[in-house]
């Protein structure tokens, strides 16, 4: 069991570095222990958006009601045939994450299959669920049995992770409106984008981030620089898209390249030395 078990952790691993290079990052600078737990959760979402998000030309409802039923079941036995599901359930027991964080995710994955337009109250649910709760997943891991540290970081992580998915509109909003038909801005009509809805929306990121920073300051030291890592990294990649034109964004995928990151590693090694983070 232990082999098997070893197994189904590698391959939440795998999925992370062939999906995500700057969270791979992100969670190598973490402590070591904190490593297949941040694995692990990360293979679950990113199995459940690529239901939604690339499986096309397949009943996706009918997926990810699989899905769904599947993370449950392995939940309830504490075991799965499916290695992704099997190092999920692992982490959900062995730090308490509650269920209804893993109901919020399932259920914003399936918003994604039947809305395209977001009202202010659903992109509100949509953040919560797809992306809050990720961050409150790891942060169980973080401050495992501390419930009064967990509470106390409860926001800023809800806030790292809603600066993040909001950051993942603006660098996708060609993608989702022309590929997918989703607008997950209120109140925007994708051919009127033009700068001062742009200010504003980046306005709202920019608190995002502020407020998630305070939390970041405050992390163990198991957690804080892989965290700040990730944080940068964002931040990076916001910072592209506040010097583009609207015209620009609607056109390009923004990334952060390879020597850009390994500046941001240099220094948040820097920072975390003389005490910044």
């Amino acid at each position: 069991m232990d082999l098997y078990h070893d197994v189904c952790l590698r391959t939440s691993k795998l999925t992370t570095q062939k999906y995500s290079t700057s969270f791979s990052l992100g969670i190598k600078l973490l402590s070591k222990k904190l490593h297949n737990p941040i694995y692990a959760i990360y293979g679950f979402v990113r199995y459940a958006d690529e239901i939604v998000d690339t499986l096309y030309g397949h009943n996706q409802k009918e997926l990810l009601d699989k899905f769904r039923e599947d993370t449950y079941l392995a939940i309830e036995q504490k075991v799965s045939t499916n290695p992704i599901l099997h190092s999920f359930q692992w982490v959900v027991h062995e730090y308490s994450i509650e269920r209804e964080l893993i109901d919020a995710f399932l259920n914003s994955m399936e918003m994604d299959l039947y809305f395209t337009d977001y009202s202010e109250s659903r992109v509100k649910e949509y953040i919560y669920g797809s992306a809050e709760v990720v961050g409150l997943m790891c942060l169980r891991v973080f401050y495992q049995n501390n419930e009064e540290k967990y509470k106390e970081l409860s926001y800023s992580a809800r806030k790292l992770g809603e600066a993040f998915q909001k950051v993942n509109f603006l660098r996708d909003i060609q993608a989702d409106f022309m590929d997918r038909g989703r607008n997950y801005f209120p109140h925007l009509q994708i051919e009127n984008f033009d700068e001062a809805t742009k200010k504003r929306i980046e306005a709202d990121i920019e608190y995002d981030f502020s407020e998630a920073f305070k939390g970041i300051q405050q992390l163990n030291l198991d957690a804080r620089l892989g965290v700040y890592i990730a944080f940068a990294y964002y931040r990076r990649l916001f910072n592209q898209i506040k010097m583009a034109k609207p015209s620009d964004i609607l056109d390009t995928r923004f990334s952060v390249p390879n020597w850009q990151k390994v500046m941001i590693l240099a220094s948040a090694w820097s920072r975390k030395q003389v005490g910044l983070i």
